[in-house]
């Protein structure tokens, strides 16, 4: 991992499912919920993400415990996961960083940084470039549903030179 003095910058904008969608799914109970379902007592926001876990593998749960980051994030990796999706569900109520890029020939075009509200979780579809996670605040506990198999499923990229992810401002 060679060291930089030039640093790309990034400026985060609001997590929304319009303009994630190229990269995966918003995690979030809003509008109206599908249907309504435990003597009407609980609204279920139904199927809000395309898990996909490829030939071979399955679904598992895990629990990632995250220590936080803050800004300014140096950023000097993403990796993929080319064999499934991988989502992040908050076990709290703070916002968290959320880094992808485009593939571009193999390798992760200029990426963008988003900010969750605190509420949503993500799911990064299969073989989509991301960073780390990253919570913004204490504690960093997330559910994590991802593929478990016997095949590779990471690839990293480290970027030549680095970006630094920066508050609007």
């Amino acid at each position: 991992m060679p060291e930089h003095s030039v640093t790309r910058i990034l400026t985060p904008t609001p997590l929304t499912a319009d303009n994630f969608a190229p990269f995966g799914d918003v995690l979030a109970a809003t509008g109206r919920p599908d249907k309504l379902i435990n003597q009407g007592l609980c609204g279920r926001f139904h199927d809000r993400a395309r898990l996909d876990f490829g030939a071979g593998g399955r679904a598992g749960i895990s629990i990632f415990d995250a220590q936080p980051r803050a800004l300014p994030y140096r950023l000097e990796m993403v990796e993929r996961h080319p064999e499934g999706s991988q989502a992040f569900i908050p076990m709290h109520e703070q916002p968290f960083l959320v880094i992808v890029a485009e593939d571009a020939g193999g390798i992760p075009a200029r990426p963008l940084a988003f900010v969750t509200d605190g509420a949503q979780g993500i799911n990064f579809h299969r073989n989509i470039w991301h960073g780390v996670l990253t919570p913004l605040a204490s504690p960093g506990r997330f559910a994590v549903i991802d593929r478990i198999g016997t095949t590779a499923n990471l690839q990293e990229h480290w970027f030549e030179t680095p970006w630094e992810v920066r508050e609007q401002r």
